[in-house]
């Protein structure tokens, strides 16, 4: 391989969870010309990895491929028309970062994800979303590049086919194999902005703050100081952020679990189905604050997985598959981890 790349390179300082790894090559990816002539070689690379900010990742041991870690910058304006304004990122910027340029520069939408870790390339396709909103409500559109081909292609929202916690990125294991890198991405920004407060901690948030009458500025601080209250800083306490998906289950067996647990969390869904708080389970099931070895599910939310200090990707998959098993066995609900696991197990 001629890719002037980094070789046996630590991963640990490039995932949030701080889980210790190696690479057997590491490429950066910080501008178009960067990637334009590692093209060729990388077409050639049957082990690849397409990592942005480490937010949604476990290492659970050595990759022995290429790892093209995504540094993208950019931001701009993308143009307008009678209803939207439209801004593009590129996709190794700071999700939180350009969240709060877009606010700055006077074009709310997206301030209800806010303080949410990650890149802005990797947004789309774990479609992150909080408070209401999903980064798929607002994507305009993305373009990749295909590392097999070297062809750049386009996909609208659409063709993302966006689900909760999910993309067709994902589904098709294309960016576990690495076929695609996202390089930047378009978001579509109504004019006719109207706030989203219909989550009772923003609204609380809002309330206790004496804002009645919320600014894009006022959502998104309520927004930050809800996740700060509730989730640790990654970079003081390694995590993933949620670690499990809220689990969606049929309405009748949402009202079977509600007559045995009344005070369960349920949301109804427009396909009729019912989607449970996982978080709730986790705490019921007796795993709030409570540790395994080096990791544990934090005391302020126990939908969060924690490195209390020195784990290793095998500690955190023993510590989620015992929540999930003891999730199974008390209410019959099957719990999926979010993010992706890498490496050996």
């Amino acid at each position: 391989m001629t890719l002037d790349c980094q070789h046996q390179a630590p991963l640990a300082d490039l995932n949030t969870l701080r889980l210790p790894a190696t690479a057997a090559r590491l490429l950066r990816v910080d501008s178009p010309a960067t990637l334009a002539a590692a093209l060729p070689d990388i077409a050639g690379e049957k082990r690849r990895f397409v990592l942005g900010g480490g937010s949604n990742l476990v290492l659970c041991g050595d990759f022995d491929g290429l790892v093209l870690h995504v540094a993208l910058p950019g931001r701009a304006f993308a143009g307008e028309d009678a209803e939207a304004f439209y801004v593009s990122a590129g996709a190794g910027e700071n999700w939180h970062d350009f969240v709060q340029w877009t606010l700055a520069q006077g074009r709310p939408g997206l301030e209800n994800l806010s303080l949410i870790p990650g890149t802005v390339g990797a947004a789309p396709i774990q479609n992150i979303g909080a408070y209401g909103l999903e980064v798929g409500e607002r994507l305009a559109w993305l373009d990749a590049v295909d590392l097999d081909s070297g062809e750049t292609r386009r996909f609208d929202a659409a063709t993302c086919g966006f689900g909760y916690r999910d993309s067709v990125f994902k589904r098709e294991g294309w960016h576990l194999c690495g076929r695609f890198l996202i390089v930047s991405v378009t978001f579509r920004l109504a004019k006719a902005w109207t706030p989203l407060t219909r989550y009772a901690d923003v609204a609380a948030e809002l309330d206790a703050a004496g804002v009645a009458r919320p600014t894009p500025a006022d959502v998104a601080a309520a927004v930050i100081a809800v996740r700060r209250r509730k989730l640790p800083d990654p970079a003081a306490l390694p995590n993933a952020g949620s670690f499990f998906q809220n689990p969606t289950v049929s309405a009748a067996e949402a009202a079977r679990l509600q007559a045995a647990h009344p005070a369960l969390p349920t949301y109804a869904q427009a396909d009729g189905r019912v989607k449970l708080a996982a978080g709730w389970l986790i705490e019921q099931a007796g795993w709030k604050g409570r540790n395994l070895g080096p990791v544990g599910m934090f005391e302020k939310q126990a939908l969060v997985l924690v490195n209390r200090g020195g784990a290793r990707g095998a500690d955190v998959r023993a510590l989620a598959q015992a929540v999930q098993a003891d999730v199974l066995a008390r209410f019959g609900v099957r719990l999926e981890a979010e993010p992706i696991y890498l490496g050996a197990a």
